[in-house]
């Protein structure tokens, strides 16, 4: 006993129970054409599944706004062929906001953001940012939507639960963060404002699904996409309890592994 290694341990997460600590992370491979998923995906996923190992599937699109939509047929058999060798499989749900392009919104429309301002760091893998459209307080709620069907038919689709990715500059996180929130309304300001419309796609989800099918990507740390804070530990406190309160099942909290401070590239304290 005094030579385990924990990560070959087992975990209890909610109801799931996980034969070691492992977990294969959401990776964005590029290559469901059309926006739906491949069968080579049959392939991945599986030589990846583990009995009683957790898998989060690359991220998924919640409606077309965000470059995609979830194929709910297409996913089945990916999700059978885990959970034929015993793994736990969570779909990763997001919507990138202001990282896109007309070119790919429907009739080639503005993408949706927090903001109307354009990201300014050359960061992105999208070819140009086109100026985004900043969603009003009353389209809002229609996105919220968005999330929770997404979430619905990732059960229906057969995973086990949905991981919401709310970081690395993505929609979410423009609201969250103050460099992309520039809003006066009940959405921008303080904090608590800022974090509003992310928690009520929380609030949706864990309402939709269950809280203990539901997971949170948060990226407080990092400056990704144009997106920073200059109280991340706030930030990142903040969404922790108020993940907390809607009993959700778990956190995924990425941070960078190095920052820049005036031209030098520094290794920031880390949570772990």
């Amino acid at each position: 006993m005094g030579n385990e290694v924990s990560l070959l341990t087992p975990y209890k997460m909610g109801k799931f129970h996980l034969s070691h600590r492992m977990v294969l992370g959401p990776l964005t491979r590029s290559r469901s054409y059309g926006n739906i998923p491949q069968p080579h995906a049959i392939l991945y996923y599986s030589q990846r599944a583990s009995n009683g190992g957790l898998l989060i599937n690359e991220a998924t699109g919640v409606s077309d706004t965000a470059q995609g939509y979830e194929q709910v047929e297409a996913w089945k058999p990916i999700v059978k062929a885990v959970h034929d060798k015993g793994g736990v499989f969570f779909c990763q749900i997001w919507h990138v906001g202001r990282v896109s392009t007309y070119g790919y919104q429907p009739n080639g429309a503005a993408p949706i953001s927090s903001t109307d301002k354009m990201i300014q760091n050359d960061v992105t893998a999208v070819e140009s940012n086109s100026p985004p459209h900043r969603l009003t307080a009353g389209e809002i709620p229609q996105v919220v939507n968005d999330f929770r069907l997404a979430a619905r038919n990732a059960i229906e689709a057969g995973f086990d639960g949905v991981e919401i990715h709310g970081g690395h500059g993505y929609l979410l996180e423009q609201f969250m963060k103050e460099s992309a929130n520039d809003r006066t309304d009940e959405y921008g300001g303080s904090l608590e404002n800022r974090c509003r419309f992310p928690l009520q796609v929380v609030e949706a989800v864990v309402n939709e699904i269950g809280g203990g099918r539901v997971g949170m990507r948060l990226t407080p740390f990092m400056d990704f996409m144009d997106c920073w804070e200059s109280d991340p530990e706030a930030l990142g406190l903040h969404m922790v309890q108020s993940l907390n309160k809607h009993g959700v099942l778990y956190c995924h909290m990425i941070e960078p592994r190095m920052s820049m401070d005036e031209a030098r590239r520094q290794t920031p304290h880390r949570l772990t």
